[in-house]
């Protein structure tokens, strides 16, 4: 990434011309963020996506082209390290579990304030997953398990982290429990990623469960 770590790029994929607008012109506003672009069609997101490269993509369900879902897996194929966040208002299972596996990091749903909407892509910028502990715990039972061996070289911090991840705590928590430092759960957040295969962490935790790596927590 080549902007400050302070400058929040943005892109907005939405085939919805005044909600898109709009929403841009809201985050312009916001202090740390700024509007890379906005595109109303997947193969223009999947090329400026590649061009621009935008630390948090937020990105609309339905599109004329190909759904969103499809779109986040052609970009996250190419640009593993941009943050998607789907946006929409489907709450179906079926949908957010396609954007788990397709690598989105959390969801946003379009009536959201707009300083609602600015700390969701802080968020996601962060790496944090934008989904509760609840809504998680719902879908997990619907993932199938894969025939491979994932993560049996994680290590006993990693695999204790990633417990934390699934209880919905972001870096600055686990530091603070871990008596770590911010960067060093980031660095050990970036291990468990790279050793499950996962594009983020809500991509992380969810494999984990499924794989039977760690429980999921029962009081969230």
């Amino acid at each position: 990434m080549t902007e400050p770590e302070s400058e929040i790029t943005v892109l907005i994929v939405d085939d919805h011309k005044v909600f898109a607008e709009s929403l841009a012109r809201l985050l312009s506003d916001e202090e740390g963020v700024t509007v890379a672009g906005v595109v109303s069609d997947g193969s223009e997101a999947i090329e400026l996506a590649a061009r621009l490269q935008p630390r948090v993509i937020l990105m609309d369900y339905r599109m004329p082209d190909r759904d969103g879902i499809a779109i986040t897996a052609d970009i996250k194929r190419k640009n593993p390290e941009v943050m998607v966040v789907m946006l929409t208002a489907a709450t179906e299972d079926r949908v957010l579990l396609a954007a788990i596996d397709a690598g989105c990091s959390g969801f946003l749903t379009k009536d959201r304030a707009a300083a609602e909407v600015a700390d969701a892509v802080r968020a996601a910028a962060a790496g944090e997953a934008l989904i509760s502990p609840a809504l998680l715990a719902r879908l997990l039972p619907k993932l199938n398990r894969t025939q491979r061996a994932v993560g049996a070289d994680l290590t006993e911090r990693e695999l204790e982290i990633l417990s934390l991840l699934a209880r919905g705590w972001n870096n600055k928590l686990i530091a603070g429990e871990l008596y770590l430092s911010v960067n060093t759960v980031r660095n050990y957040v970036q291990s468990v990623l790279t050793k499950l295969g996962a594009h983020s962490k809500l991509e992380a935790v969810s494999t984990a469960v499924r794989e039977g790596i760690i429980s999921f927590p029962s009081d969230v």
